[in-house]
């Protein structure tokens, strides 16, 4: 096993945090965090903090302005604004709680059995939910407040029941969304139960959507309590913000500042309740990551190779390099959480001239595909090149002893001299565009010519690699042409540019057999017409018997075996290639063990 490596603490910075460590280290959290927690406090200690009653009143004191016994003033009736504000957020923010549990415990539940089961109780649920959302909310709000008095209760739990088909619809249709995955299949033959599932598995999908709902129907709460309460139809015995409101638009031109606090009040609850849902939801929804510092310095960590210290690479003179492709001693790793950074390619070398094709081997996680995206410049942020240099025509795109791709330099070369064949051809076309502006937009842009002479040479393209109708493909959407077709495209758009070299990345894997042999034709047809280099990355040694000149083998991050296919292929020294060599089908008896389990053959 490859032995992880300590890091210089300052290179790199590990992102791996608790949801609520996220949340403070979010601005917009940190700022919703501190204003709810001031409320809440202030509705909790409200008996202690405000020095009167809610309904307190001194009549030979109205509407009078601050001073030192009645901090923000008096309104109408003389009762103290400040004591009023403190405990009109205990019944304000309790009430939006309220709302807020009723349309969560009747819409999500509803939302996932509808959406994970369907049939009769999604008809019958999504009924009611026509139903409750034709009713008219203002009325029916009326009607309860007609019916029951000014309850600031039970308006709540009414408006959380004509507000939880909000919630229904949001969890049923992520439900549905997830359902059918191969995970959730794979939890099905597992054995566990639909509860288990559900609950496990499916409501991960649901949680984030969920938490942004609930803060913004606790401000729409807040909003609609107070609305109501304005108009005039709340308890006026009850302190909250709404009858607050209410009575400072009354006495605006008296006293203007009995209107100012209440919707302070409210304005900062709603906005930080906002704010707090899209904070953890970004907390959440946010991948564990390691941040890797991008700085040019010599890199300060030892990398322990697997074949022993690595050796030092002589300094090569830039245009004396006669190979296409040099990588020299090339080491990869990722920052871990734990503070190690855990190499996935070790100290690998090979080169590649022009008019050759190079196979590169092994078993899925073994480092091919990481390999060549060092010498596309395409590694995932976090990656970090640890040791070793890549050349490219006699010129370094990563030098000796740098920890970082020279991206200004990779910039010029992708597209135009380095290219890319892709391993899924139908993920990799943009479904909202024609094949034919997706061949003509790099051109345009790489090789500088106009559209007209960039369709041109796409139709020839797509001539070229075999397609029966150029024009007709040109015209169509990526869903409109098979799989076989969609490769031989990517490998049009590989090659309009004139690349001096060809990425392919298992060009093969999600094809047919018989439009494997096709595409493997072609991509040796074209590699042999135009002497473009080839690097074949693949982990079937038949594609590399088929069209490789010379084959390195890696296993588990580092190069184990190259040469020439013949040799390789002939008499193998490495047990790993003897056992990948073993596992082809060919000459083997029926019904039998491909490999043994000590890598020998059956």
């Amino acid at each position: 096993m490859t032995e992880p490596v300590q890091i210089n603490a300052s290179t790199a910075t590990l992102a791996r945090t608790s949801v609520f460590k996220r949340i403070l280290k979010n601005p917009m959290g940190l700022f919703a965090i501190a204003v709810l927690s001031i409320m809440i406090l202030v509705a909790i200690f409200a008996g202690w903090i405000a020095p009167f009653g809610e309904n307190t009143a001194n009549i030979g004191k109205t509407l009078a302005g601050a001073d030192s016994v009645n901090l923000l003033g008096t309104d109408s009736a003389g009762r103290d604004t400040f004591s009023r504000l403190v405990f009109g957020a205990q019944t304000t923010l309790l009430s939006a709680l309220l709302c807020a549990a009723v349309a969560i415990s009747i819409g999500l539940p509803a939302g996932l059995i509808a959406g994970y089961y369907s049939g009769p109780f999604d008809s019958a649920a999504n009924w009611v939910v026509n139903v409750l959302m034709a009713l008219p909310g203002i009325i029916v709000l009326l009607t309860i407040r007609a019916a029951f008095g000014p309850s600031v209760w039970i308006s709540m739990i009414a408006f959380g029941i004509l507000i939880s088909p909000g919630y229904f619809r949001l969890t049923r249709t992520a439900v549905q969304s997830v359902r059918n995955e191969l995970y959730v299949d794979a939890a099905r033959v597992s054995g566990l139960s639909d509860s288990r599932i559900i609950t496990r598995h499916i409501f991960s999908v649901v949680r984030a959507p969920i938490i942004i709902q609930t803060a913004i129907v606790c401000g729409v709460a807040i909003s609609i309590q107070s609305g109501l309460e304005f108009l005039g139809l709340g308890d006026p015995t009850v302190a909250t913000w709404g009858v607050m409101l209410s009575e400072g638009f009354k006495n605006v031109y008296l006293t203007p500042t009995l209107l100012l606090w209440p919707a302070l009040a409210i304005g900062l609850a709603v906005g930080s309740l906002v704010l707090l849902g899209n904070a953890v939801r970004d907390a959440l929804e946010d991948r564990e990551k390691v941040t890797v510092s991008k700085r040019n310095d010599p890199p300060t960590v030892a990398l322990q190779m697997q074949r022993g210290p690595r050796k030092r690479t002589a300094s090569v003179e830039v245009g004396t390099e006669k190979h296409l492709v040099k990588v020299s001693h090339l080491a990869i790793g990722y920052p871990q959480a734990n503070g190690t950074l855990k190499p996935v390619v070790n100290d690998v070398s090979f080169t590649v001239d022009r008019g050759e094709v190079l196979g590169i081997v092994g078993e899925s996680g073994s480092g091919k595909s990481q390999t060549a995206f060092s010498i596309l410049g395409l590694l995932p942020p976090e990656a970090r090149i640890i040791s070793g240099s890549i050349q490219f025509d006699g010129e370094y795109t990563v030098a000796p002893g740098e920890d970082i791709v020279n991206q200004s330099r990779l910039s010029e070369l992708r597209g135009k001299r380095i290219s890319y064949i892709p391993q899924e051809p139908m993920s990799n076309l943009d479904p909202a565009y024609t094949i034919g502006s997706q061949l003509v937009a790099p051109m345009v842009k790489v090789l500088g010519i106009s559209k007209a002479e960039a369709k041109k040479r796409a139709l020839k393209l797509l001539s070229d690699v075999g397609i029966v109708d150029p024009a007709r493909t040109f015209g169509a959407y990526p869903h409109e042409v098979s799989g076989g077709m969609a490769q031989r495209v990517l490998i049009a758009g590989a090659i309009s540019c004139e690349p001096d070299l060809i990425i392919a990345d298992e060009p093969t894997t999600a094809l047919d057999v018989t439009v494997q042999a096709e595409v493997l034709d072609l991509i040796r047809d074209l590699q042999k017409r135009l002497g473009v280099g080839v690097i074949l990355v693949t982990h079937n040694f038949g594609v590399v018997a088929d069209l490789c000149d010379r084959v390195v083998v890696m296993q588990a991050g580092r190069l184990v075996e190259g040469g020439e296919v013949r040799e390789i292929l002939g008499t193998p020294q490495d047990p790993y290639t003897i056992t990948l060599l073993d596992s082809m089908l060919e000459n083997k008896t029926p019904m039998t063990m491909l490999v043994s389990q000590g890598g020998t053959k059956s």
